[in-house]
């Protein structure tokens, strides 16, 4: 697309109003009406009401006695979600390892991406039980155990833009196609915290998944485990491998900033 048409499409407001929140720095902690209007190089009424729109959402407070305006810690969540998710793969690196090697399963994180579970962090089985996921493969949501913690922690419009208006893609007979049937299982997934998924995606393969909560309560991630059903038992499973998965899953969550209540981890 030629550059002077992407320009049609820019929103000189929020260029702006991103433009006042650059010039506060360590030489310039603090910011009159007239020098945030200079350096845009407008009249005064043009920064005034963006300005308003900053204060009113809470990136920048203004002294009642100067007048001037300046940053609130708020502005740091712009980039807490970036820098988190930026951070997780490696930071995750030795729980999925550990998980690895406790389980015999490969252990994975992946993030919701429309109606796909995108893979940005594996730690491969050893051996035969290797399943072959790779970073940046994208699989159906709402066939795999991550996907379908995602989607559980998504608002109920959310999760209607996604499932509604087109049909669930069925890849094996396991496969749960009629959106009234996950729905339901979506609410139970989201009320004991932790998905499975039994040969839904691919035959004779299974797979356990918790969810990675940030600071603000939000799902940023998913962990799961996936091997042949010979390798994940159900006493196995049960007894050794969904409890480690949920606890990597919380202490990503912790390092995330989400605080565990008593009750979530009942």
């Amino acid at each position: 697309m030629p550059s002077d048409e992407k320009d049609r499409y820019n929103s000189n407001s929020l260029v702006r109003g991103l433009d006042i929140l650059r010039m506060f720095n360590a030489e310039n902690p603090t910011l009159s009406l007239s020098e945030i209007a200079n350096r845009l190089g407008v009249s005064r009424t043009t920064p005034f009401r963006l300005l308003y729109t900053l204060q009113t959402l809470g990136y920048l407070r203004q002294d009642e006695h100067t007048k001037r305006y300046e940053l609130t810690p708020k502005v740091l969540e712009l980039g807490f979600a970036y820098l988190s998710t930026l951070q997780l793969p490696e930071i995750a690196r030795p729980y999925l390892e550990r998980l690895r090697d406790e389980t015999g399963a490969s252990a994975h994180i992946g993030i919701l991406d429309g109606r796909e579970v995108v893979y940005v962090a594996r730690e491969a089985a050893r051996g035969v039980t290797t399943v072959n996921v790779t970073i940046g493969s994208r699989l159906p949501a709402h066939a795999t155990a991550m996907g379908k913690v995602l989607l559980a922690f998504q608002s109920k419009e959310r999760i209607k833009e996604i499932l509604f208006g087109t049909e669930l893609q069925p890849y094996t007979n396991y496969t749960k196609t009629m959106i009234l049937e996950l729905l339901q299982e979506l609410e139970t997934i989201r009320q004991q915290r932790y998905a499975m998924s039994n040969g839904e995606f691919e035959s004779g393969i299974r797979s356990v998944a918790a969810p990675v909560f940030d600071r603000n309560g939000e799902v940023i991630a998913a962990v799961n485990v996936a091997a042949p059903e010979s390798v994940l038992r159900d006493d196995f499973v049960s007894d050794t491998v969904l409890p480690a998965v949920r606890e990597v899953a919380e202490k990503l969550s912790v390092f995330s900033g989400y605080r565990f209540s008593k009750s979530a981890n009942q």
